[in-house]
């Protein structure tokens, strides 16, 4: 392959492989890419195709190579996290890269004088001062091959998700626009507090934005009795397999109109709620009549988070190949059919095909177990009304989150069903707490309380006067 000049006659990069990485934030295009030094760097992409497509300004991170804050979980820098936040981020605005460079482990003074740099620190230095203790200047890195892949992916004009004013300043001398910064929100840590102190004091970093619950419930810790603690921190809490359903209706009971028209039922903040619900899950669970109708995509857009696996219960495989489940691979699908059914043409490499073992209805409990076998263990059942009701019924589902809006539709397509009682005394009537989300109404019905669960009924967990992303 050629090497790609960079303008200005700075480095140039040769472009090496290209291949499709899928990860738990969903399926990147990985582009791996040598420089004229001989260090080898890759670009993990989400939306970026070599035509060249004009569209909305990408967004993305130029991140330095750390082994112990990426590979191992160090708390003595913020790379790993700010790494797993970029990457999550990226993925879900379904349009940018993350250029991952090699030969910038410390600053670029390199792994062992890192690790040298460390153990000055441990005496008392900072990081700036370490560095130069070491006869290593304060920051060592350069970009030029960073803008050189960028120029090479086509993108010329750039959102940057950093905190770095420098990383701006150096890609604007190398010929790339970059229309805005938006900085990453990682928590701080006491093991990092001095450093990313530092960092803002000598080295001209932004400050921090303001840090709210939703990074640290990603991270599976409850941080306090803030709002979203106090809606989403026992899910963090659970251990153990955890089953979900979902569903938005009216107040007289229905999911959708009699045309089938769902959009939308309930309004931006419910569908905020829901995907929160879907960042805190491996899988999100519909059966194959929702797919058609919504043609949904099941990912998380509205909030920072991971997408979960999408699964479709399809047992005569009358999802249309065209669906977004089946075509667009921000996100794994698993197509669940039944046997003998043989999907054509064979499906994108996103999607994976799982085979009902036997002829009849899916039970609830048999599709957990099978979602378990592969590794799928929080689940949120979200669609359509027939099968929450189902998953309801058979006894499976943990929590059940119910959202009713201040609409009267008349007919239509039903929600929540359960078998019938005689008497009102015989009526399910499970521990239930509800907040307001804009004009609807979230009902959280508590249908399996874990052991140790609080049984506090119409618990107030606030209003939710949060905006769509």
């Amino acid at each position: 392959m050629s090497t790609l000049p960079q303008p200005h006659g700075r480095t140039g990069v040769e472009r090496c492989a290209d291949t499709t990485l899928p990860t738990r934030h969903g399926i990147f295009r990985l582009t791996a890419y040598r420089d004229t030094a001989g260090t080898e760097h890759v670009a993990l992409s989400v939306g970026v195709t070599d035509d060249h497509r004009p569209g909305a300004t990408p967004l993305v991170r130029l991140h330095s190579e750390c082994l112990t804050g990426d590979a191992l979980g160090s708390y003595r820098c913020d790379c790993g996290e700010q790494l797993q936040h970029a990457l999550r981020t990226i993925a879900a605005s379904g349009h940018g890269t993350l250029v991952y460079l090699r030969g910038h482990e410390g600053r670029g003074i390199g792994l062992v004088e890192k690790l040298r740099a460390y153990a000055l620190q441990d005496t008392g230095l900072d990081t700036v001062d370490a560095n130069l203790a070491l006869g290593h200047p304060a920051d060592a890195r350069g970009y030029d091959a960073a803008a050189a892949i960028l120029h090479d992916l086509g993108l010329h004009r750039v959102r940057l998700l950093s905190a770095n004013p420098a990383k701006e300043r150096a890609l604007r001398d190398l010929g790339i626009t970059v229309v805005g910064r938006e900085g990453i929100a990682v928590r701080t840590r006491p093991e990092n507090a001095r450093y990313l102190a530092t960092k803002r004091a000598r080295m001209g970093h932004d400050h921090p934005l303001v840090e709210d619950e939703w990074p640290a419930l990603l991270a599976g810790e409850v941080p306090g009795r803030g709002q979203l603690s106090l809606r989403y921190g026992d899910l963090v809490r659970h251990r153990g397999p955890l089953v979900l359903a979902q569903l938005g209706q009216s107040l007289d009971g229905f999911i959708a109109s009699r045309t089938g028209d769902a959009r939308f039922v309930t309004g931006p903040q419910d569908r905020e709620h829901l995907h929160r619900l879907r960042a805190l899950v491996d899988a999100v669970v519909v059966g194959a009549a929702t797919a058609r109708a919504d043609d949904c995509r099941l990912t998380v857009r509205d909030v920072p988070g991971p997408h979960p696996v999408r699964v479709v219960l399809d047992p005569r495989r009358t999802l249309p190949p065209d669906a977004a489940l089946l075509t667009d691979g921000t996100a794994p699908t698993t197509w669940v059919v039944g046997p003998g059914v043989h999907p054509v043409p064979p499906p994108a490499p996103h999607v994976r095909v799982v085979t009902w073992p036997a002829e009849g209805v899916m039970e609830p409990a048999l599709v957990l177990s099978l979602l378990a076998d592969h590794g799928l263990h929080r689940v949120l059942v979200e669609g359509g009304g027939r099968l929450v009701s189902a998953f309801v019924t058979a006894g499976v589902v943990d929590r059940l989150y119910l959202t009713t809006a201040p609409v009267l539709v008349g007919d239509g397509v039903p929600g929540i069903r359960v078998g019938g009682q005689d008497r009102m005394a015989d009526a399910l009537r499970p521990t239930a707490r509800r907040w307001l989300a804009g004009e609807d109404v979230v009902t959280e019905l508590v249908l399996r309380p874990a052991p140790s669960a609080r049984q506090d009924e119409q618990v107030d967990v606030g209003d939710d006067h949060a905006q769509p992303a």
